[in-house]
């Protein structure tokens, strides 16, 4: 193979792996991968909450503080890529907080859904059930466990 065809491919694969880099990143992450965004509910709903036996040995990555959760809505852990919610007191769910859609990390908890930026879907915090948007199915279930004021992602 000759040089400058060597310099063309060389240059074809930099800018290819360029792209993919460009095209991983959604965003504003960075600023805020390791704080948590909250927003309240005005819709608590009832379902069965994840929580491990009493006296369990707890193990998992510690999310949160149950009182860190609002009852009703629910907080986004952008370094997990987690969404946790309460739809009603004491009552706990875990979901993936990338988009079923177009793989946005969701940005906010509010008036009972979970909502995208990317193109407007919304899904419900009991269940992670499709409300609104072009969102194809629900959110996937995440494992969590609630040993008594502690929340983990297993």
């Amino acid at each position: 193979m000759d040089a400058r065809r060597r310099t063309v491919l060389t240059a074809a694969a930099a800018g290819a792996a360029g792209l993919v880099t460009a095209c991983g990143s959604s965003g504003d992450e960075s600023s805020t991968a390791s704080a948590p965004k909250t927003s309240p509910s005005v819709t608590p709903s009832a379902t069965a909450s994840t929580t491990a036996p009493k006296g369990s040995n707890a193990s998992g990555t510690v999310l949160a503080k149950t009182s860190d959760i609002p009852v009703g809505g629910g907080t986004i852990f952008q370094e997990q890529k987690v969404v946790v919610t309460q739809p009603k007191e004491g009552e706990f769910k875990g979901f993936s907080a990338i988009c079923a859609h177009a793989g946005c990390t969701v940005d906010s908890v509010s008036n009972g859904t979970i909502n995208c930026p990317c193109h407007g879907s919304k899904y419900r915090i009991t269940d992670a059930a499709v409300v609104a948007g072009p969102a194809p199915g629900p959110l996937p279930v995440e494992r969590i466990t609630v040993t008594g004021d502690t929340i983990r992602l297993v």
